[in-house]
């Protein structure tokens, strides 16, 4: 299981969702199907709620997934023109 290195300058939360990042890329999340709980990460990287709730919503703003209601967070299909550009 991957660490969270409490000492980098990187945020915990941050950590924990480019973990997540790397299990939808690798196809072990697959699209439309739900990430794990708030509860599940917080006891599978031994942080507390609040730094998971941060986690989750920092990939739902980076379209990573998206949330729907007394259901849970699923992974979001994205296309490669999802992928940020420059164009103005």
């Amino acid at each position: 299981m991957p660490e969270i290195d409490h000492e980098s300058p990187t945020p915990v939360y941050q950590q924990i969702a480019a973990l997540i990042v790397e299990e939808i890329k690798s196809g072990a999340i697959p699209v439309n199907r739900k990430i794990p709980s708030e509860s599940a990460l917080t006891q599978r990287f031994g942080v507390a709620r609040e730094t998971a709730r941060n986690a989750v919503k920092y990939l739902r703003e980076a379209g990573w997934v998206f949330t729907v209601p007394q259901r849970g967070t699923y992974v979001a299909e994205r296309k490669p023109a999802d992928e940020p550009t420059d164009k103005k």
